[in-house]
């Protein structure tokens, strides 16, 4: 379970971390990586298809990015302490799939942007 001390800790890194995309948002800027060194970061459209798949439009959300399905997973990963499985080795494993799929994603858009 989640001390209640730790849970709080956790809710303001959640709230600062909305607040920091919110005020992203309202400077209608895009991705601060790509701002400075003009490419695509391995999270570039995740917050267009997290919007997306909060419609409920799957198309656009995998469109934006492949990977905003792992968005709750990380979440999750991140409330538990990166203890969502009893097995050490299956929660490696899942975190490395996550990262894997983000480099897949990343690589695939800087293929089709060039």
């Amino acid at each position: 379970m989640i001390k209640i001390k730790r849970l709080k800790e956790k809710l303001v890194v959640t709230l600062a971390l909305l607040l920091f995309i919110c005020v992203l948002y309202l400077l209608k800027t895009t991705c601060p990586i790509k701002e400075l060194f003009g490419i695509e970061c391995f999270g570039c459209g995740m917050t267009r298809a997290t919007l997306s798949a909060l419609r409920l439009d799957f198309k656009t959300a995998f469109e934006y990015h492949g990977m905003f399905w792992s968005t709750p997973l990380l979440y999750l990963f991140f409330l538990f302490d990166g203890r969502l499985f009893e097995k050490k080795w299956l929660n490696t494993a899942v975190l490395l799939c996550i990262f894997a799929g983000f480099v897949v994603n990343w690589v695939i858009n800087l293929l089709t942007i060039a």
